[in-house]
C-alpha cells in the first residue's frame, strides 16, 4: 500500500497541473459515471492528502462535490496523455493535454462538506502537514500499553506511516519496536516524529523511500545498490536475515499488525 508521502505528491501534482482549469472529468468503467456527472467540466478548487488518503474539492454548487480516494494495496492515480485510456479507469480528470487515470482503488467516492469532515476526524497526525499537532498524539501515545511498532501503524495516531517508515525510523533512532508507548518517554516520541517529518518529505520530493545515512549508501559502503520492488536504501525493511549496515547482526523479521516487521536486535534492544 503507497505510504503517505506518495498521496501528497499525487495532491501536489493534480494542483500543479490541473487546479483552475477547464476539466473534462468521467468514469470510462462506468462504476463512477454518476458521480462523474456532477462534477464534469467543474474547476478543480484543490487537492489535498491527510495520510494515505486523498481528497480533491471541486468548485461547484453540488452539494457532492469532494472527491474522496483510498488506493488500498492496488490502486494507481497516474498522469498520462490524453490519448493513453486502457485498463479499467475508475475515474478520468482531463485537462485537454494530459489526463489523471485513477485504476483499482479500494474505494472513489464524491462525498459532501459533512462527510469530508467525519472521514479526517478519523485520522492521525500526519507527519507532512503543517496543521498536525504532536501534543496530541503524545498525549494518546504515552497512556497506550500497545508497543510503538504497533501504534505507528495506527492510522487514527500516526496518518500516512507505513510498514516502511515503521522499521526505519525506529531503527535510526535505536528503539526497540517492541517497546510499549506507555514506556516511551518524550523526548523519544519527538525524535520518532522529527524523523518522519524529514524522512517523509525527502520521499515526497525523491519520489521513493532513502532512509541511510551517508556513512552507510552503497558508496560509503562499498556495497552493492539494494535491489528490490520499493527501491530505495534502507537499514531493515526486507532485509531479514542479512547483516546490519551498522554491526552486522542479521536482521530480524516477525509479523506484527498484520504487516512483516523488521528490526536488529543489536542496535534496538529491548
Amino acid at each position: 500500500m503507497p505510504e503517505g508521502h506518495v498521496i501528497h505528491r499525487l495532491a501536489r501534482e493534480l494542483n500543479a497541473r490541473f487546479t483552475g482549469r477547464d476539466l473534462q472529468v468521467s468514469s470510462p468503467q462506468g462504476r463512477f459515471s454518476a458521480e462523474a456527472s456532477l462534477i464534469d467540466a467543474a474547476r478543480i478548487h484543490h487537492a489535498e492528502a491527510i495520510g494515505k488518503h486523498l481528497f480533491i474539492d471541486f468548485a461547484t454548487d453540488h452539494p457532492e462535490h469532494i472527491v474522496y480516494i483510498h488506493l488500498g494495496l492496488i490502486g494507481q492515480l497516474r498522469f498520462e496523455p490524453v490519448e493513453d485510456v486502457w485498463g479499467q479507469i475508475r475515474l478520468r480528470i482531463d485537462n485537454g493535454e494530459q489526463a489523471a487515470n485513477l485504476r483499482g482503488p479500494q474505494w472513489c467516492r464524491l462525498i459532501t462538506d459533512a462527510e469530508y469532515d467525519a472521514a479526517v476526524a478519523k485520522l492521525g497526525e500526519d507527519p507532512l502537514r503543517d496543521d498536525a499537532d504532536p501534543d496530541a498524539l503524545w498525549a494518546r501515545v504515552s497512556r497506550s500499553r500497545r508497543s510503538i511498532g504497533s501504534l505507528l501503524m495506527d492510522q487514527k495516531l500516526f496518518a500516512g506511516v507505513g510498514n516502511i517508515y515503521r522499521a526505519e525510523t525506529l531503527f535510526r533512532l535505536g528503539i526497540s519496536p517492541f517497546l510499549p508507548g506507555a514506556q516511551l518517554d518524550r523526548n523519544e516520541l519527538d525524535s520518532i516524529w522529527l524523523d518522519l517529518v524529514g524522512l517523509m518529505a525527502d520521499g515526497v520530493r525523491d519520489g521513493r523511500i532513502d532512509t541511510v545515512r551517508p556513512d552507510h549508501t552503497p558508496e560509503a559502503m562499498g556495497r552493492e545498490p539494494r535491489k528490490d520492488d520499493h527501491g530505495g536504501e534502507v537499514y531493515v525493511y526486507r532485509r531479514a536475515g542479512q547483516p546490519c549496515h551498522v554491526c552486522g547482526t542479521p536482521i530480524s523479521e516477525q509479523v506484527m499488525e498484520g504487516r512483516n516487521l523488521f528490526w536488529c536486535p543489536t542496535c534496538q534492544p529491548g
